[in-house]
């Protein structure tokens, strides 16, 4: 496929379908994609492109369906602006009106003609024999902050476009209060307390709050809170979730649930001394035990359900109530329900089932309650976590994941947004020199929009009900996506563009509509019109002092601004004292992720990094003259961050006692056990480790001072 002309036409395809045939990757070199991996991803797109001899009618099938769409599927207006819409009919309609028909999300409509000499013609163009004329529409009218639905209709074709009025910044609070906030982060299957299951729960995460309110904190922060598959198919990642419009019933507080005051078989099951002691070695097990903890929750939430479905009360009524104000719930249930019945994946049922249509046969009712009063609870716990953190002024600080779990109930349910011929990933870089593969569907750029964006704004929703600061995943994927082909290697993919302005211009609306702030995970190689775009729409950024070290003693690390989260690391990456130590390196090599060679040389580098930031830390007197161990740097690191203008710091808790063990090693696999290993200390330790608290007391001094100094 080597051929210019051929080269050359699928090019044009690729621009048809905003699809790049060459990045830059790492280093700033530009990397040429091969033929055959945008030709894998144009047919994931769904480009008619069986083999390179479709491409030249797949570019006229494109191009007139993009031609003959009077207008497109979303339109943005900023600032209460009056909406432009773009409008484009065939040459031969050009002297009839359009008429213009209203609804607003409030649900007030009205109708009016434009006639064509009242628009403004941007261009036209010959496709097939055929001239199309653009041009361009004013409305009228401002909108109120919303979704809208206009649909336009010239000589009796008619098309519909979502309006998004929508604040060109997303919600930033004001207030001195606001300006330097300080929180504490911990991953809440590593953070148990005394009544725990073998792991942290929604409890445990409450009393985390207190914790951090009692040393003048006012954030506390932790890795996703959805669904996982955690039996016959097993992920424990928080970064692979079965949904983004749910929550984790793994975490769940069976102490506190209601029915067990007055359920005798679940008092009889957890008062036994086999499952008693089942507990006792999950909690003394340093690792989760995702399975058996999840089994034995379930064992008991079973018999709480049983209990509560047995009999009408004031609270079987809520239950009821909640199925019946969350629909979506009960197609949960059902599709877990079927998918254990069944013990396969969606995409191995029968075509019937596979297309949504279930029915009460295919699945065991008491398997579906369970579902349903699982995510009951779930919700009920969640929704008291937040009430009583904000009654307290405490911040909530959730983390939105870019993707989806293949086999799971999103990609099922919204089969037709999601591209299920590929994955996404990331292409090659210094670290992941064959790319990486992230194994989940990435969502369709145009049939997210033809939706209305209705999943995006659901998922938002979802979490921003009770997240006061929300964290987005690679937030480089509201502009592009690596994309790589179905079975390909993660070097074979290239980027596909989305319309970021419309993802923007969500964010923004329903930041506001929740009154939470945007943080945009931006780490790592992200093109500069990113965080420019971010800046514009007044998104947050991160700030990790791994990722500004420098080797320069006089610029060992970049000053922080205002619109910034700052953190000494993040979950991907070693502890502070494992860093420091070099511990991380060590554990690279007995991975495999680097050879002897690559040891030494990232040895030097690294003391070279120390020894810059050991002296600019002393420059700025953050660091004694003669203090040198790693607990000493880590305070002068978390000063030096308490003292600068970012508006949020987080600490990583298991920083405070020098943890040198990593949560999360990407790119291992099952080499390494991510996402499983507790914290060292609990829940009740935490209050009295006095290093911990001398440091955090001294973080909180310097962040209530009014000036920042880097």
């Amino acid at each position: 496929m080597n051929e210019p002309r051929i080269i050359k036409h699928l090019n044009q395809l690729a621009r048809l379908y905003n699809v790049q045939t060459a990045y830059y990757g790492v280093h700033h070199r530009r990397q040429q994609v091969s033929a055959e991996s945008v030709l894998g991803v144009l047919k994931a797109l769904g480009a008619p492109v069986a083999t390179e001899r479709d491409i030249p009618s797949a570019i006229r099938e494109r191009a007139l369906s993009l031609r003959r769409r009077l207008t497109e599927p979303v339109t943005v207006a900023w600032n209460g602006q009056r909406p432009i819409v773009k409008v484009g009919y065939p040459a031969a309609l050009a002297d009839a009106p359009v008429t213009c028909r209203l609804e607003t999300e409030a649900g007030e409509h009205s109708t009016w003609k434009i006639n064509a000499g009242e628009m403004t013609v941007l261009e036209s163009a010959e496709v097939e024999g055929i001239r199309y004329v653009t041009r361009e529409i004013t409305l009228p009218l401002s909108l109120p902050l919303g979704y809208h639905k206009l649909t336009l209709e010239v000589k009796g074709n008619s098309c519909e476009t979502l309006i998004i009025s929508a604040p060109q910044k997303t919600y930033t609070p004001s207030g001195e209060e606001e300006d330097r906030r300080w929180g504490a982060f911990i991953p809440l299957y590593a953070w148990q307390g005394r009544d725990s299951w073998g792991s942290g729960d929604y409890t445990a995460f409450g009393a985390l709050a207190d914790g951090v309110v009692e040393k003048g904190g006012s954030v506390i922060a932790t890795l996703p809170l959805l669904p996982l598959f955690l039996d016959e198919l097993f992920e424990p990642s928080p970064y692979a979730p079965v949904s983004r419009l749910l929550w984790n019933e793994f975490y769940i507080d069976v102490n506190s649930v209601p029915e067990l005051e007055t359920c005798g078989t679940a008092q009889s099951l957890m008062r036994s001394e086999s499952f008693r002691q089942e507990i006792e070695k999950l909690n003394h097990n340093p690792m989760v035990d995702y399975r058996k903890i999840m089994s034995l929750k379930r064992r008991a939430m079973e018999e709480l359900s049983r209990c509560l479905l047995s009999s009408e009360s004031a609270r079987r009524e809520d239950f009821r109530r909640f199925i019946r104000e969350n629909p979506l719930v009960e197609k949960y249930a059902a599709f877990r329900a079927v998918m254990e019945k069944r013990h396969a994946p969606w995409n191995a049922w029968p075509q019937s089932l596979r297309d949504g249509t279930i029915t009460a046969g295919d699945f065991d009712k008491a398997i579906r309650d369970y579902h349903l009063y699982a995510q009951w609870l779930a919700h009920q716990q969640v929704r008291t976590l937040s009430e009583n953190a904000r009654a307290k002024g405490i911040k909530m600080y959730f983390d939105l994941p870019l993707g989806v779990h293949a086999d799971g109930f999103d990609v099922w349910q919204h089969r037709d947004i999601f591209a299920t011929a590929a994955t996404a990933g990331a292409p090659p870089d210094a670290v992941f020199t064959g790319g990486q593969n992230w194994y989940f569907p990435p969502l369709h750029p145009e049939n997210i929009r033809k939706d209305g964006y209705r999943y995006v704004r659901d998922y938002l929703r979802h979490h921003l009900q009770y997240a006061d600061i929300l964290r987005i995943d690679h937030v480089m994927g509201l502009h592009r996506l690596f994309w790589i082909p179905q079975g390909e290697d993660a070097s074979r993919g290239t980027y596909v563009r989305y319309h970021a302005d419309e993802l923007y211009a969500i964010l923004a609306l329903e930041s506001h509509r929740h009154r939470s702030v945007i943080v945009g995970e931006d780490l790592g190689i992200v093109p500069s019109y990113v965080r420019k775009t971010m800046a514009g729409h007044g998104l947050h950024r991160m700030y990790v002092l791994y990722y500004e070290l420098a080797e320069d003693p006089s610029q060992a690390l970049r000053r922080i601004s205002s619109h910034t989260v700052a953190s000494l690391n993040t979950h991907d990456m070693s502890p502070f004292a494992a860093f420091w130590q070099e511990d991380d390196i060590a554990e690279r090599l007995s991975l495999g992720l680097v050879d002897a060679k690559g040891v030494v040389k990232e040895r030097k580098s690294r003391r070279t990094v120390k020894n810059a930031l050991t002296a600019y830390l002393r420059e700025k007197k953050f660091l004694g003259k003669a203090a040198s161990g790693t607990r000493a740097v880590l305070k002068a690191c978390l000063a030096y961050l308490s003292a600068s203008r970012a508006r949020t710091v987080l600490v990583n808790l298991e920083d405070l006692w020098l943890e040198t063990r990593s949560q999360n090693v990407p790119g291992t696999g099952e080499k390494f056990p991510s996402w499983q290993r507790k914290a060292r200390y609990g829940l009740e330790e935490f209050g009295r480790l006095k290093e911990v608290g001398d440091t955090l007391e001294e973080v909180d001094r310097s962040r209530k001072q009014k000036t920042g100094f880097t």
